[in-house]
């Protein structure tokens, strides 16, 4: 398999994961890229939420009323503003579901040396950093 079948193969592989997790918790991927930016952010108003993500508030409504449904995100008031709300994520939301794969890839890692642990960090890290510009120059479309 060259390099182009392979990214093919891995990105496939991961949307396929995702739509399992999302259909075993039941969220959708886009749910679950906003909980990976609010836990990341440790909170976030919807409105930040909603920029950050590319949806409509009203969008974001009906995906926090989801987390919140899945037991995997919650609302409260804004301690600095109370008109505003904000979203956390729900701690170890993911735990059950991500554990397998933690262990999957604890142990994969095992079979490499820290050096090619260390080319295979790189690689993936400039991949995200592609990606993340294809996503931004397919979204000024």
């Amino acid at each position: 398999m060259d390099g182009r079948d392979a990214g093919r193969e891995l990105s496939t592989a991961v949307v396929a994961f995702h739509e399992a997790v999302g259909a075993s918790l039941g969220v959708t991927a886009v749910d679950q890229r906003a909980l990976a930016m609010i836990a990341a952010a440790g909170s976030m108003s919807a409105g930040d939420l909603a920029k950050e993500i590319g949806l409509t508030p009203g969008a974001v409504t009906g995906l926090v009323d989801r987390l919140e449904r899945a037991g995997l995100a919650r609302r409260a008031p804004d301690p600095a503003d109370r008109r505003r709300l904000v979203i956390t994520a729900v701690p170890g939301a993911f735990g059950k579901v991500f554990a397998g794969l933690d262990a999957a890839m604890t142990e994969l890692n095992g079979r490499y040396t820290p050096a090619e642990q260390a080319v295979i960090a790189d690689w993936v890290a400039r991949t995200i950093d592609v990606l993340r510009e294809q996503t931004r120059l397919l979204a000024k479309r």
